[in-house]
């Protein structure tokens, strides 16, 4: 039971980190209709950036560079991944409005240049980023079912991010036109939201949280140039499972679907694991299409 219980924590874990991901690709969904296949090279600059916060504070600090360098490094990876995005969606994206499949393929090949780019500067192979000391070690619950500090620390932060991303849609002006366009850009535009700089801004929101998830999962095992790929699948799942620019639908796809994959990793391989999950959102879409919560139509 212990094994199980510990199964279901970690998959707790990745679904947070799959919620981060996917919450950006619903908004880009929702907002804007385009599908983002460089979404995953933010997660990656995410992680890099802890990375590199680790090296250059590495000669000053000494051995205690972890612990500050990855507090330092949460909000320049959210920073540094959301001004990639909105450069991506003022420079290219913009210009492919309504061509969804033009927007895939020209999405897929800044993606393959943002990893050729990691490659040159960090090298192909994978790196390691030092967990801090304060996130070593665990809450031993019962047996051998231990909670670590770092998949609390994971949980928790996210669990914050949506947190401020709800009060920034709801409590602030710039939220307030973002939900208008999301819900109908023409009647919006029509009352002087300025829908381009929603959708850069929002763009922005989006790879920012992508960022934030690559810091995390920086602390979870090795990452390299190609650590984006490994995600982006899942969180296409994710946000096709919630209802295509639904929040809510989102966060319990993003909970079903990491919970899901670990626990049948954990009896199978990963590659079949991934193949059952898959399956099972297929089996769902086909009784219900719009997801777990459907969008409602503009009136």
């Amino acid at each position: 039971m212990d094994i199980w219980l510990q199964q279901l924590f970690n998959g707790i874990s990745l679904g947070s980190i799959l919620l981060l991901v996917a919450i950006g690709l619903a908004f880009s969904f929702g907002l804007m209709n385009v599908i983002n296949m460089a979404h995953g090279e933010m997660i990656m600059i995410g992680a890099y950036c802890a990375y590199l916060a680790q090296q250059l504070l590495e000669g000053p600090l000494g051995a205690s560079a972890p612990d500050v360098s990855f507090l330092l490094a949460l909000p320049a990876a959210f920073a540094i991944a959301g001004l990639v995005g909105m450069g991506l969606e003022v420079t290219l994206i913009r210009r492919l409005y309504g061509r969804p499949l033009d927007t895939l393929l020209a999405t897929w090949g800044v993606s393959l240049v943002l990893q050729q780019l990691a490659r040159s500067i960090f090298g192909a192979p994978n790196v390691q980023v030092t967990t801090p000391s304060w996130l070593q070690g665990g809450i031993a619950v019962t047996g051998s079912f231990t909670m670590p500090y770092i998949r609390l620390f994971i949980i928790a932060m996210v669990l914050a991010a949506i947190a401020l991303v709800w009060l920034y849609l709801v409590r602030t002006a710039a939220g307030r036109r973002t939900r208008a366009t999301m819900q109908n850009r023409e009647v919006a535009a029509a009352l002087g939201v300025r829908t381009p700089r929603v959708d850069m801004l929002t763009f922005g929101l989006g790879s920012g949280l992508a960022g934030l998830a690559g810091c995390a999962l920086a602390l979870l095992g090795p990452i390299g140039p190609s650590l984006g790929t490994y995600y982006i699948v899942d969180s296409f799942l994710v946000v096709i499972l919630g209802g295509i620019g639904q929040v809510v639908g989102t966060a319990i796809a993003a909970l079903a679907i990491g919970g899901a994959n670990a626990l049948l990793e954990f009896q199978l391989s990963a590659s079949v694991a991934k193949v059952l999950v898959f399956a099972l959102v297929i089996a769902f879409l086909q009784w219900r299409p719009a997801g777990i919560i459907a969008r409602r139509a503009a009136r």
